[in-house]
């Protein structure tokens, strides 16, 4: 207010403010430097701490009334709508200064002992009339008590108004028998405004269970914590209360928003209270944040907490909040997807992702055990097969997260393997993407060693390799040649069981029941291996078309040719290949003790043309399979 200018009786002039009632002041009251000059009977007629002061200092200090009320709630501004009052000036009430009145009442002692229809009352009175009954009301009512927010604490008035809107947040108006205020207009059980009594019939709040996320996000972060925990012990959903969560953080943590695929809060159907948002700090609001979050799952709210894991890195959470975000994400790992998993190293690491967070997450997946459940039925919105585990969905994801940052010059091999072998064996049906991400990782790093080389490559195993990755690896110039040579056994190994499976096809003389018999034993053989049960089941559906078997022979002739042609160099430039047992030894195989024709046959059956082989594979199939162990 202006100096000098009047208001109601009452003015100021500089830092201080004056009663013009004609008579000399007689009391001198200073909160926080200001001084009010003020009269006794007024104030002695109200404010039961005002007159137990005045009686102490009139036996000290005789005529000398001075007055310093220090840790006055609300300050100058409430202490004078507390003069005004007592002047018998009228006041107004307001949300924005009812709780603070309220509290400056309360510190004042003015009750009803002090005079009929005392301010304390009549605060009162309208804060459980008015205030409590209006979510408008009752959100800014706790926005302008920051001031005295400890002391209405103690009186309990906060504590209420967080009851109040925890009640009308979990609880639909149309419930209600009773008229419920909502902004500011009564509403009819049936949630339409009234007017007047009368029914206008429209709708004021939306059917949607985000309504209030906008609203609450506008209070400070403690009030928004308790309001939560509030929330929570009234038995709001899981769901919700993680929304609201996840919209106070998006409004308050600028970078989340960028790694949540564009998803931000839903458009109100009502006005929003258009309330400034209170200052928070981004370190404190995220650890509070976290320790706020449900212990559920869900695809969305897991690419949430890896965005807020990234953020939490950046603005440097403690230890403990990390580990916790860590935790949470891991035990949903299979929910998250690449894109978000690739967090790039703030510290002083060379590389240029986070690889150690990463394979903590894959840690508490695997000691997890499942035990976090989802949302709701609703949030279970997988891309992937019902048949696929979430075992086998994280192998992938490791996988594929593994050959994206296979391309760093700085990644260490001993990273790229304790990755790859945090997985259980059982989690990967096929190693193709092993491959993949093994092969993208000796593209990007030349300079490595056969040694280094082989050691990464015994993270794949070769039995479960599909046929275009085996195609694609023995002519691998980047392999190290013992790997290639690996591959080739084994490829040769997979095309004698596929037509040993074939042959059937091309013969209808039941003098081919044998061999059937003969290649149903091999694929036994190959389901208990289980990486090749697939082949064997399309095989079955494929003898019917015997045209395209004969052209596939055609292509098999050409691969064996091939084939052929590869072991001859490898004859002609290393002679440990000369001993049949040795070369077996040499490509990861032993021979079991058996007839030496059976040796024989083994090494041999690289060498022959492919119609040779076939004309030949169900009279050689039974000895070489009875004395040729692979050992993995």
């Amino acid at each position: 207010m202006a100096p000098s200018k009047l208001a109601s009786g009452l003015y100021r002039q500089g830092n201080n403010w004056y009663c013009n009632a004609g008579l000399p002041s007689d009391v001198t009251v200073e909160v926080e430097g200001v001084v009010f000059y003020l009269h006794k009977f007024p104030l002695m007629s109200r404010c039961g701490k005002i007159t137990n002061l005045l009686e102490k200092s009139q036996v000290i200090q005789g005529e000398s009334f001075k007055i310093s009320l220090t840790e006055f709630p609300g300050g100058p501004d409430t202490f004078l709508i507390v003069v005004k009052f007592c002047y018998g000036v009228r006041v107004e009430l307001s949300p924005k200064n009812i709780l603070l009145v309220y509290c400056a009442a309360d510190f004042l002692t003015m009750t009803e002992e002090y005079g009929e229809d005392n301010l304390l009352a009549k605060a009162d009175s309208f804060f459980h009339k008015t205030i409590l009954r209006n979510w408008k009301d009752c959100i800014m009512s706790l926005q302008y008590s920051e001031p005295v927010i400890e002391r209405a604490e103690k009186d309990q008035v906060v504590g209420k108004c967080l009851n109040a809107l925890a009640m009308m947040a979990c609880t639909d108006p149309s419930l209600f028998g009773w008229p419920m205020m909502m902004y500011g207009s009564l509403q009819s059980p049936g949630g339409s405004i009234l007017w007047n009594g009368i029914n206008t019939g429209a709708r004021i709040r939306s059917k949607e269970s985000d309504w209030w996320f906008e609203d609450i996000s506008n209070l400070s972060l403690p009030l928004f914590q308790k309001l939560i925990v509030t929330m929570k012990e009234r038995g709001m959903r899981a769901e919700n209360l993680a929304g609201a969560i996840m919209y106070y953080a998006r409004k308050y943590l600028p970078g989340l928003g960028r790694w949540q695929g564009g998803q931000v809060g839903k458009t109100r159907t009502v006005v929003s209270l258009s309330m400034t948002p209170a200052p928070v700090d981004q370190k404190v609001a995220l650890e509070c944040i976290e320790k706020l979050l449900p212990e559920k799952k869900g695809k969305s709210f897991c690419r949430f907490l890896l965005g807020l894991l990234r953020v939490g890195m950046i603005v440097g959470v403690s230890k403990i909040c990390q580990e916790s975000l860590e935790r949470r994400i891991g035990m949903q790992l299979d929910l998250a997807t690449l894109d978000s998993l690739l967090m790039p190293s703030y510290s002083d690491s060379d590389t240029l992702y986070n690889t150690d967070c990463v394979e903590r997450m894959v840690q508490h997946f695997i000691s997890s055990g499942q035990s976090v459940t989802f949302f709701s039925p609703s949030s279970v919105n997988l891309e992937t097969s019902p048949l696929s585990g979430p075992l086998r969905r994280v192998a992938r994801l490791i996988d594929n997260y593994i050959a994206e940052i296979a391309s760093d010059v700085n990644l260490k091999p001993e990273k790229l393997r304790y990755l790859a072998e945090a997985l259980p064996e059982s989690s990967r049906s096929l190693h193709d993407g092993l491959y993949r991400a093994v092969d993208i990782y000796f593209k990007a790093h030349p300079w490595l060693s056969d040694n280094e080389k082989e050691k990464l490559c015994n993270i794949i195993d070769y039995r479960k390799l599909s046929i275009d990755a085996c195609s694609h690896a023995s002519q691998n110039e980047r392999l190290p040649l013992r790997i290639v040579l690996q591959v080739l056994f084994f490829e040769q190994l997979q095309l004698r069981t596929a037509l040993t499976g074939y042959l059937p096809a091309f013969d209808g003389e039941s003098g081919l029941a044998g061999v059937d018999t003969a290649s149903n034993d091999m694929a036994g053989q190959v389901v208990q291996r289980g990486g090749w049960v697939t082949v064997v089941r399309e095989n079955q559906v494929l003898r019917v078309d015997f045209e395209r078997m004969r052209s596939r022979v055609g292509e098999l002739e050409q691969e064996f040719c091939k084939i052929k042609q590869e072991m001859h160099k490898v004859t002609k430039s290393h002679s440990f290949i000369s001993s049949p047992r040795l070369f077996a030894r040499k490509l990861g195989c032993k021979l079991l003790p058996g007839p030496s024709d059976a040796q024989a046959d083994v090494i041999e059956s690289v060498a022959p043309s492919p119609r040779a082989s076939v004309d030949q594979a169900h009279s050689r199939h039974r000895k070489s399979s009875s004395s040729l162990r692979i050992d993995p």
